[in-house]
């Protein structure tokens, strides 16, 4: 039977990424708010910023709503609609402009048929249920001896999850690549203030580096406790 510590010296190896990942999440939103009192020389809001981006793109198809929450925002590709909250729909900030931005930059991926975005769709259903079954198999192999092997179905459905976090980092930067590239060539905005939503896109791209750092570590965790058991 599995026995029970009141410190797991493993957990050491994931703080690191826990702390990047807390720090990601507190400097997004600081540089939000920073940028956000950054207002748009033209007044563009966020609205027109996507809008803009979706017609001169042929996705005229797209639609722009609003949502309640702060930074709830994000791109539905089933329903087809980007939903904006409404600092960022209403807005005419850097910050709100350059998140609208990013959000029609994913609307764009879907209808080039960006690979990564194909190769993250494909595996979606087995992240899901690979997410929410991992610890729990995990941790039946654990406790129980005879179904020692759980962990190690655990470990590899933890490692689907760790997958699409790895393959959604490139579709965050390319997004905001696209989003910046379609702000100066639409002149949304001046190259100052282009600077300024770049630094907003950079501060959330890094909530995804640090996912994808808590991913990693924490597989690497499953693997040590597997193989220290086994032995």
């Amino acid at each position: 039977m599995f026995s029970f510590y009141y410190f797991d010296p493993t957990m050491l190896i994931i703080l690191p990424a826990i702390i990047l990942a807390i720090w990601a999440q507190v400097r997004v939103k600081s540089t939000f708010k920073k940028y956000n009192k950054s207002p748009t020389k033209r007044g563009i809001t966020g609205y027109y910023a996507a809008r803009k981006i979706l017609d001169e793109n042929g996705l005229f198809n797209v639609s722009v709503e609003q949502i309640k929450g702060r930074l709830t925002d994000h791109y539905d590709p089933k329903a087809n609609v980007i939903r904006l909250s409404e600092d960022v729909y209403n807005g005419s900030s850097c910050a709100a402009v350059g998140v609208a931005a990013h959000e029609a930059g994913h609307a764009v991926q879907y209808s080039v048929n960006y690979k990564p975005i194909k190769i993250r769709t494909a595996i979606i259903p087995a992240t899901r249920f690979g997410s929410s079954a991992a610890f729990w198999l995990f941790l039946l192999g654990m406790i129980f001896d005879q179904i020692w092997w759980l962990m190690y179905v655990g470990i590899a459905f933890f490692a689907l999850a760790t997958i699409f976090q790895l393959v959604t980092l490139p579709i965050e930067f390319n997004a905001s690549s696209r989003a910046l590239k379609a702000l100066e060539a639409s002149q949304i905005l001046y190259p100052d203030e282009i600077e300024k939503s770049k630094k907003v896109l950079s501060a959330a791209a890094m909530t995804y580096v640090a996912a994808l750092a808590v991913s990693l570590l924490t597989l690497l965790r499953f693997i040590l406790i597997a193989n220290g058991r086994r032995r």
